[in-house]
This record gives C-alpha cells, structure tokens and sequence, in this order.
C-alpha cells in the first residue's frame, strides 16, 4: 500500500515538473517561430474594373415599356439601391417563397456544400495543430533483456522501465508556416463562397423553374381555349357540310386545323410534368411525394422597382468571383510555401524522462535523463527543383489570375445580359399585346364576315391560325419578363449580404487563427 501511494506522489511531481517545462518551451519555440519574417507576396485583392456607372455600353432607360394586361406594369432601375437577402420574396407569392425555404433545408446539393465546408474548416485546424505548435509526445516502455558477459561485467537477464517526454519543433523563420495556413484558410473561405453561389443557384432555379411551369400552364389554358373555339367552329361547318352549304374540302381543313393545334398540347403537357418533376427534386423530394404547389402567372407578381448595384460593388457581391478571389488568394500563398522552401530549415528537439531497472526507481532523480538538440538542413544541390517548384507556383498564380478575370468578366455580362433582357422584352411585350389585340379584333370580324358569306373560309383559317399563335406568344412574353427579373437578382448575387439569423459567408477564420493573413513581401 505505501509502494503505491510512493508511485502516484512520485507520477504527480513527474507530470507537474514537465508541464511547467513544456510550457515554458512552447511559449519560447512558438515566439522564435513567430520572430521570422515571410517570403513571398503578400495578397492584395484585386481591384474593382473600372466600368464608371453603366454595365451596358449605352446607358438604359429609367424606365422600361409598359404593356396592358397581366405583367405589362413598367419597372423602374434603381441604381445603387441594394439588394434584400430573400430576393424572392418580390414575387410575392407565400407558395414560392415556402418552398424556396424547403428547398435550402432539404435539398442534397446544399447539405454536400455545407459539408465540404466543414471539411476545409477542420482540415485548416488539422493542418494548424500540425505546423504551428511543437509535437510533444510521452512514451511509457518496459523491457525485459540479456546481456553478455565481458571482463568483469557478468552479464545477466533484467527488466528495464523508462518514461520520457519528445517534444520537436520547426521554428517558422523563413514564412513557410504562414503562408501554408494563409492558403489552407483561402480554401476555406473559398468553400464558404461556394456555399453561397449553391444556395444562390438553387434558389434561382427553383423560382425560374416556378415560373416554367406558370408559362407552361398559361401556354396550356390558351391553347386549350383556342382549341375550343375551333372545335365549336367545327361543329357548325359539319352541319352546314351535313345541309351541303360547304363542300367537304372546307370540313377536311378545319379538322386538319384543329388536329394541327391539338397536336401542340401534349409537348406543352409533357414539358408542364418536366417542371413539376423538377421542383420537386429542387425541393428535394421524389417527383412522386405530393404536397408540391402549383404555379400560374396571375399568382406572382411582377415588381415595379429593380436594385440595380454599383458595377463596383459587383465584385464583392458575386459568390463565384468571391470564390475565384479566394483561390487567387491561396495561388499566391503557394509562391512563399515555394520561396520558403529554397531557404534554411531550422529544427528544434528536447526529450526528458527517466530509466530505471526497477519500477520503484523509475521516477527517481539519480534515474532522470534528459537532451536537447538543435538543427539545419539547408538546400545545397537539389536540380534546380526548388526554383522549378517557385516558378511553377509563380505560374499557378498567372492561371488563377487570368480565370478570375474571366469570371469578373461573365458576370458583368450576365448583368448586362439581364438589364437589356428586360428593357428589350418589356418593349416585346408591348408589341406582342398589341399584336394579340389586332389578332382577336381580326378573327372576332373575320368569323362574322364568314357567317354573312363575305369572305372565303380560307380568309377565315388564316385569321383563326394567326390569333392562335399571337395568343400563345403573348403569354410566353409574359412570363419572360418574370424570368428576366429573376435573372437580374440571380446576376447581382442575390442579397446574401443582407442575410440575417446567419453567418454570411464572407466572414473569415476565425481571429483566433494563429496567424495574421499576411507577412513581409520579399
């Protein structure tokens, strides 16, 4: 009982001694590490292209056409106002907005982007731990052995007890630390831009989808509504063929004229299924799950006022040039990983512990041993690998550079696209609503004038085929202007900013990271 007691009072002054001790090595080791400067460039982001006030070459109007009927409202630009995080919520329909919200909770391709997210973040803290503080590890071993006999040493069969504590350290002097940390944390960041451009394209894609499937449904209920009135029609003409007021040739067009727009209505019912198949795996559920809410026209509602962003601003709001930023960041952060790598390396080594024949003995002063060891290894010849190595990460740069500059340069076009988009086809939808007008005004006079017997039924054909195709063009330049403002909030990078009861992605590491982003440019 006082052999045990002796070994745990014995193991408390071990364990106490050696944790002041390797506190007070950490605190110096890190601090040497810390003293050094880092090679290499430090990261500057890119500045914003000069593109003045205007995304298009010729400045917009304030205003955009306007059109009677259903979303013929004009829209107004409004530079410089921003944009809210649920850019949805200007369509104004509960149904959209609850499933947008289904969709972020449910939907797979979120759940694999947050999840990568987390995996960037503790590969950073892997790698951390790793690199900026001292290994330390205890060994505990008992051996049982024979020696020899030679001279007067007799030899013989023991045990052999021994505990020590190893602690190893590469002081970061040259920035080779640093830098690997700055670029392990660009690729985080870069995983939380991708995180926002997949909520920003999933909630894109499931309101363009809503507003598919309300174009088709529209597309439907008007061809169906033609088809009816033909049908009525042709009911009519098979009794004036039945009395031999028309002659069959007059009853064989219109059938063939009503067999022609019936044979447009199962593409549209096919596409019409696509759309609701597809939302419900946006919203992720299998398209056979009910509960999905249908979409019509007259359900959303197309807002009169557009935020329009600063061509400044753009680059700090789009989550796909952010994320190109970060791997530029991580690119540059790789040249001082290479520049470091062609200079000294510094290790730092200690271990003390204690060895004893008998365990009693193992923690006894007489039995302590303990060392420290300091080295350099330098490059001397290596093939010229190293600066192989620093050029081809000076290269690596060059790419990542020229990539992001491709993707400033696509999202200024989608901006682009999308403001003329919506100039252009409210212009559309003017002139279409007028062509409709005249074309229901043309097939009202035409269906009189062939009761009177005033014009051919060929005159009449062309009239009824000319509103039918008006009327369907009409509703798909209706839902274009839907889908072009859409676009527009898509193009902009849809207000995540702006996001409340949430860390926005742009956040950084956290300050608590070991190191600051940067070091000595050389």
């Amino acid at each position: 009982m006082n052999l045990k007691r002796e070994f745990f009072v014995r193991k408390q002054n071990f364990r106490q001694f050696h944790r002041h001790v390797l506190r007070a090595g950490a605190a110096a080791l890190v601090a040497a590490g810390l003293g050094g400067c880092a090679l290499g460039p430090d990261f500057k982001t890119p500045a914003a292209p000069a593109a003045g006030d205007s995304y298009t070459p010729t400045p917009l109007a304030a205003k955009t056409a306007s059109a009677p009927g259903a979303a013929g409202g004009a829209q107004q630009f409004a530079m410089g106002q921003d944009i809210p995080a649920q850019w949805w919520a200007v369509f104004r329909s509960p149904a959209l907005d609850q499933l947008i919200r289904g969709a972020l909770e449910q939907n797979p391709s979120m759940a694999a982007a947050e999840a990568a997210l987390r995996q960037a973040q503790e590969s950073y803290n892997a790698e951390a731990g790793s690199l900026v503080y001292p290994s330390v590890n205890g060994q505990l071993g008992v051996a049982r052995q024979k020696t020899a006999a030679a001279g007067d040493n007799k030899g013989g069969v023991f045990n052999l007890y021994n505990a020590s504590v190893n602690v190893a350290y590469t002081p970061d002097v040259f920035g080779a630390t640093r830098r690997t940390l700055e670029g392990a944390r660009a690729q985080v960041d870069y995983q939380r831009f991708q995180v926002e451009a997949t909520y920003l394209a999933l909630s894109a894609n499931v309101v363009t989808t809503a507003i598919r499937e309300a174009s088709l449904r529209a597309q439907h209920k008007a061809t169906q509504e033609v088809l009816d009135a033909l049908n009525k029609q042709m009911g009519v003409i098979e009794k004036q063929f039945e009395f031999g007021a028309v002659p069959r040739n007059t009853l064989l067009t219109q059938r063939n004229q009503v067999a022609q727009i019936a044979a447009t209505l199962p593409p549209l019912e096919k596409a019409l299924a696509q759309s609701r198949h597809q939302l419900s795996v946006l919203a992720g559920k299998l398209p056979g799950e009910a509960g999905m809410p249908e979409f019509a026209l007259e359900s959303l509602t197309l807002p009169d006022s557009l935020p329009v962003s600063l061509p400044s601003a753009l680059v700090r709001q789009r989550p796909d040039i952010r994320a190109s930023e970060e791997l530029l960041h991580a690119a540059s952060a790789q040249i001082g990983v290479a520049t470091a790598a062609q200079y000294p390396q510094f290790t730092l080594s200690g271990s003390y512990g204690s060895s004893s024949q008998t365990f009693s003995k193992l923690f006894d002063a007489e039995t302590t041993a303990w060392n420290l060891a300091a080295g350099l290894t330098a490059p001397i010849f290596n093939g010229g690998a190293l600066s192989a190595r620093r050029r081809a990460a000076e290269a690596a740069y060059d790419v990542a550079a020229a990539q992001y500059r491709s993707t400033v340069l696509a999202a200024f076009q989608n901006v682009a696209d999308s403001l003329r988009a919506l100039d252009s086809d409210a212009a559309a939808l003017k002139a279409q609503a007028e062509a409709e007008s005249l074309a229901a005004e043309s097939l009202a006079l035409a269906t009189q004038q062939y009761k009177l017997g005033g014009i051919s039924y060929l005159v009449l054909l062309d009239a009824q085929r000319s509103y039918q195709q008006a009327h369907v063009a009409l509703v798909q330049a209706q839902a274009a202007r839907y889908a072009d403002t859409a676009a527009l909030f898509q193009a902009l990078g849809g207000g995540w900013w702006n996001r409340s009861g949430g860390v926005p992605a742009a956040t950084a590491v956290s300050a608590a990271a070991p190191y600051g982003s940067g070091g000595s440019a050389k």
